[in-house]
């Protein structure tokens, strides 16, 4: 590993600026900007930075959709030209219904992928970009951009923020063993052939090296968080005034995305066993397609409040809010995804409980930022809830420091641009 130092690593990064400015990229994605959970907050800020660096950016994507399944206001589902950011943003219809499970789940990607191929062939066959960049998720939109970039010469890349065949049965949003047998021997067409490779863990490398992808084409960027943005403040969070908790009361937040990934059932079991202890709160805040069935089951407990996606002009008061961040994850899901929220819940500063087994790259980061409890494990989880708000946890502020610091976004925005 090389250092640069001084004016050489001015003129490094001046070459590299120039090198940008003088690029074609195109972004492939099914999630982007205005979306600002998941997958398409990262798209919006990789199309941004790159547009910022002087880079021609063209994004191909759907009308913004997540994580309620259903396109936000002010869009529609229909094909649509504007300009954002500096970024050419071409926007194709998808199909949604709501609830999105089973084998809908398949079929929202998929009519994505043949509503927006036609938009990738024209754009990439007269446009001629440099790069094209695919999101995974979806890979089904891959073929259509691959053989249209081998066929101008331009340099494709894939990354994978989700490996989404693994994860769908492993979640259950799908079954049947033909149906994985056919989606393992797709990724495995499909994956390989790209020119770069970009992951968000190590563990999702080694996983993408098992399915036949080069060593020398795979590198990992962590996903980032802004770092100017969250931090711990000084003071008490007004929110913990504006939602009338006590001084006293102890308050567990979950922030994010509500669906069958995240397995937030075993983080309200865990309410329902406190829930006789009137000052431990919880507050689960987002949208999804699992948060009307929480809310049906649990919204009766005096101590659990549900809350809608917070305004980001807000959301570092909001993440102060919290005595203790929960973080739970699936058991079969831990190393498949890397979940987006972490950065966020570090950089804000507060103790993190995190559901994982101790083997997980998860758990491996985090080290001593982090306590850990066996995924599905609700009494497990309880116990170290009300361990915590009586002070009987371990607390290492300068370990969630130093996590945070290595998720800078800053960092892995230059670094991502570097390899594409």
């Amino acid at each position: 590993m090389s250092l640069v130092f001084g004016d050489s690593l001015r003129k490094s990064s001046q070459a590299r600026t120039a090198a940008v400015s003088a690029r074609r990229i195109l972004i492939y994605a099914m999630n982007h900007a205005p979306e600002f959970v998941g997958v398409g907050r990262y798209t919006g800020e990789i199309a941004d930075h790159l547009a910022a660096s002087g880079a021609n950016v063209t994004v191909i994507t759907t009308p913004p959709h997540y994580p309620d399944w259903s396109v936000q206001p002010g869009y529609r589902n229909r094909y649509s030209a504007t300009v954002e950011n500096g970024v050419r943003v071409l926007r194709a219809p998808l199909f949604l219904r709501r609830p999105m499970k089973g084998v809908w789940r398949l079929i929202a990607p998929l009519s994505f992928a043949m509503s927006s191929a036609p938009l990738a062939l024209w754009h990439i066959l007269r446009h001629r970009p440099h790069t094209v960049l695919c999101i995974e998720p979806t890979l089904l939109a891959a073929p259509a951009a691959q053989l249209a970039a081998w066929l101008v010469g331009a340099k494709a890349a894939l990354h994978v923020q989700d490996l989404e065949v693994d994860a769908a049965f492993a979640v259950g949003h799908l079954s049947g063993g033909w149906l994985k047998r056919l989606g393992l021997a797709f990724e495995r067409l499909t994956v390989p052939r790209f020119d770069r490779v970009l992951t968000i863990s190590s563990r999702m490398a080694e996983r993408l090296a098992a399915k036949g992808v080069p060593p020398q084409r795979l590198c990992v960027v962590r996903n980032w968080v802004d770092l100017a943005a969250i931090y711990p403040l000084e003071g008490p969070s007004p929110y913990r005034t504006e939602l009338g908790f006590a001084e006293d009361d102890f308050v567990v937040l979950y922030s994010g995305s509500i669906g069958a990934k995240q397995g937030l059932s075993v983080l309200m079991d865990a309410a329902e066993r406190l829930s006789e202890n009137k000052h431990i709160r919880f507050v689960i805040a987002g949208e999804g397609p699992a948060k009307a069935t929480l809310q049906a089951r649990h919204g009766h407990l005096p101590t659990v409040v549900f809350l809608p996606f917070q305004p980001q002009a807000r959301l570092n008061a909001f993440l102060n809010m919290a005595d203790l961040h929960v973080l739970p994850q699936e058991k079969d899901a831990a190393d498949l995804v890397l979940p987006s929220k972490l950065g966020a819940m570090l950089a804000s500063g507060k103790p993190l409980l995190v559901t994982a087994e101790p083997q997980t790259e998860l758990a491996a980061f985090l080290g001593p930022a982090a306590t850990l409890t066996p995924p599905g494990d609700a009494d497990a989880l309880a116990h170290t809830i009300s361990r915590a708000a009586h002070g009987n946890l371990p607390d290492d502020a300068e370990a969630r420091r130093d996590r945070a610091r290595q998720l800078s976004r800053a960092d892995g925005l230059a670094a991502l641009s570097r390899l594409l």
